[in-house]
Parts: structure tokens; sequence; C-alpha cells
């Protein structure tokens, strides 16, 4: 395809999966069922931070966060006590245990009391076409309270030359504005323009194939050849074709 005709292709792919019928079976599911900005960024981001597996359990295991949180996540985070906390101990989602849970919600309570939220955080470090850095200084903040040395896997750091694909999927929810209601588009001081796709393997794959990616490893090299490509087909709106990709890859075995 010549460039023009595999703009023409992602478009009718996007059309084709960035509709209501995808949130059925994706986490992004999870943010939707709140409606206060805070419920929404919390749950979001926890949904996002264990959205590597499969997909029902992924699933099953965000809606279980949100039980355990009373369905109140943000009044939860900042109200919760030492016994409310005793409850998210015995949560497992492959790596992601009780530890990690009890964690997060400190480093989230943390943000909010300090750093004026999570879209505060992500807005202050961000640059003009990327978000890359902003992640590396939320990650830095959020760990900068006491905790479990083991609990930092769980977010990536894209300096480190690391693809970042789930919190670059959670800030294609929160910043991304999209008419047709999957992502939510609540982070109004953020430009869609700065975001990256969430590369994972299924991205990855049908974006080699379709000549767009060449680097044969999914980390930070490659996400970086991939943005400048999509940006050359968007320069608003990159992300939008996430839905593609994915969507060829996992529904359609491109």
């Amino acid at each position: 395809m010549n460039p023009s005709e595999l703009k023409d292709f992602l478009d009718e792919k996007v059309l084709q999966y960035n509709t209501l019928d995808f949130i059925e079976s994706d986490p992004v599911q999870i943010p939707h069922l709140f409606s206060q900005k805070e419920d929404i960024e919390i749950a979001g981001f926890l949904s996002a931070t264990i959205a590597w597996g499969n997909r029902t359990m992924i699933i099953k295991n965000s809606h279980r966060m949100m039980d355990l949180m009373g369905n109140a996540p943000f009044d939860f985070v900042m109200s919760h006590t030492e016994n409310d906390l005793e409850r998210l101990e015995t949560f497992v989602h492959r790596t992601f245990n009780g530890i990690d849970f009890t964690s997060f919600i400190r480093s989230l309570q943390h943000i909010y009391s300090n750093h004026g939220g999570l879209e505060s955080v992500f807005n202050k470090h961000q640059e003009t076409h990327s978000m890359q850095k902003s992640i590396h200084e939320f990650k830095k903040i959020f760990f900068e309270i006491p905790h479990q040395y083991r609990t930092q896997k769980h977010i990536s750091d894209p300096l480190n030359n690391c693809a970042a694909k789930r919190i670059n999927m959670y800030l294609r929810w929160m910043i991304r504005q999209d008419n047709k209601g999957v992502d939510l588009g609540i982070w109004k001081s953020i430009s869609p323009a700065s975001l990256s796709c969430p590369l994972d393997v299924h991205s990855g794959n049908v974006a080699r194939k379709l000549g767009i990616l060449t680097r044969k490893k999914n980390d930070g090299k490659a996400l970086s050849e991939l943005d400048i490509k999509l940006r050359e087909l968007d320069s608003i709106d990159p992300v939008k074709y996430d839905f593609a990709l994915f969507g060829l890859g996992v529904f359609e075995g491109f």
C-alpha cells in the first residue's frame, strides 16, 4: 500500500473498532462505571495497571479492585483506614498483589493530597509531542513516599527504553477526545497530539506487517518509531490508530 492507501485502510479500521461495542471486551469499561472525575481517573489507573494477560481475567480482577474499595475509589483513597487496607491483602492479579495494591492506594492519596491529583502531575511535565518524560516524572512522584521496592515494577519508565504500554493506554483513556464514547477524554489540559500508541505484541506485529514499524523489539525505540509514523497519518489524534492496530491483531488475526 502507498501512504494514501495505508491511511484510508487504517482510518476505515478505526471507524470499525472505535465504537461503543469495543467497551464490552476491554478494561476501559471500568472507568466508565463512574461519573465523578476523580473516581474515573483512579478506576482507570488501577485497571490499566493490571491490564496484561487474559482480558477476561483483567476485567474480572479490575471489578474486584473496585469492590474492595466499596465502588467509591476516590473516597477510599482519601479516607481509608488501616483496617480498610487489610481488605486489600488478598488481592492478586499475576504479579500484582495486595502489597502492591496497598502501596498504590497510599501513593494515590499522596498525589491527591500534595500534588493536585493525577491530571496535575501528568500535565506538569508534558512535552509538545511526547508524554514519555511526563510518565518518567510521574513515576518518581508516585514512589517518593515509603514503599516496597517490588512495587516499582508495576509502573514502567519509558526513559529506560520501555514501551510503557499500560500507562500509555491509560493516558489515551483520560486524554483522547473521542466522539465515539470509548475513550473518556476528561483531562482537558493535555493535548491528544502528545499521546503515544499503547504498543504491545498485537499492535507491534500488525504495524510491522503494514510497514510502519521496522524495529523487532516492542521497546521505547520502537514506540518512538511508531509514533512518528502515526503522527504523519494524523498529527492531531495519532493514537486513534491504536483501535485499528489492536483490532486487526486481536479480532482479525492480521
